[in-house]
Parts: structure tokens; C-alpha cells; sequence
């Protein structure tokens, strides 16, 4: 089973490294050819994963390293201009990024790991 996870994913994380609420993982993927950061987080006991660029404008939402939860834990929040996302969806809650999303990546937490799913545009650097 295990050959079956890897030729199908990437290994980004053990999933106790990732508390609800709390720091993300970051990581590193190529989007159409680009290297392009991204992090996963935990929500409501369900792992997330997005590209770590803000709707508004593309630059990266932590403001320390990993941190990417509002105070209350229950926004993802952009340090720079304050754009609130849902953890779930990556859908703008509120702020300047008004109508769009955070781009969502395919994941799949198996095994207590947490994995990249394999895609056509998206890869993760090692």
C-alpha cells in the first residue's frame, strides 16, 4: 500500500506535526515551471493546503514562519494587508482580496502523513 501512496504523492509532513489552529507547514512546489511557496495547515481536525499567495496581491501571508491563523483561529490571514481567508475553502472572508480564493492544493493525509497529491501543473520541490 504504501508503494501505492508514493508513486501518486508527495511527503510534505508527519500529520502530528500539525495542530488545529496552529503553525503550518511550509513548502515548496513548481506551478507551471515556477517555483512558487506553499503550506499546509489543520483545521477542525481536517488538513488544508494552499499556495501561500495572497488573492489580493502575490505576496506570501505568514508573518512569521508557519503562522498563517488570525488570533481567534479562525481566519487565514494575510500579514501584510489583512485579507481573511476560510482555512476550509480558502475563500475570502473578508478584506481586499473581496471575491477571490487562496488556490487550493490536492492533498491526502494517509497513515499519519500528510501528502501532495501528484498533478499536471503542480510538483513539490524537493
Amino acid at each position: 500500500m504504501a508503494d501505492k501512496v508514493e508513486e501518486k504523492t508527495h511527503f510534505i509532513c508527519d500529520s502530528n506535526q500539525l495542530v488545529n489552529g496552529g503553525k503550518g507547514i511550509r513548502f515548496m512546489v513548481s506551478r507551471h515551471g515556477e517555483p512558487t511557496p506553499a503550506f499546509v495547515v489543520r483545521f477542525r481536525d481536517q488538513v488544508h493546503a494552499y499556495l501561500n499567495l495572497c488573492a489580493h496581491q502575490a505576496m506570501e501571508l505568514d508573518w512569521n514562519e508557519g503562522d498563517f491563523f488570525d488570533r481567534k483561529k479562525e481566519y487565514l490571514i494575510c500579514a501584510t494587508h489583512g485579507a481573511r481567508y476560510y482555512p476550509d475553502s480558502g475563500r475570502c472572508a473578508g478584506g481586499q482580496c473581496a471575491g477571490r480564493q487562496l488556490v487550493k492544493l490536492e492533498i491526502e493525509e494517509q497513515n499519519t502523513q500528510v501528502f501532495l497529491r501528484k498533478s499536471n501543473d503542480i510538483h513539490l520541490i524537493a
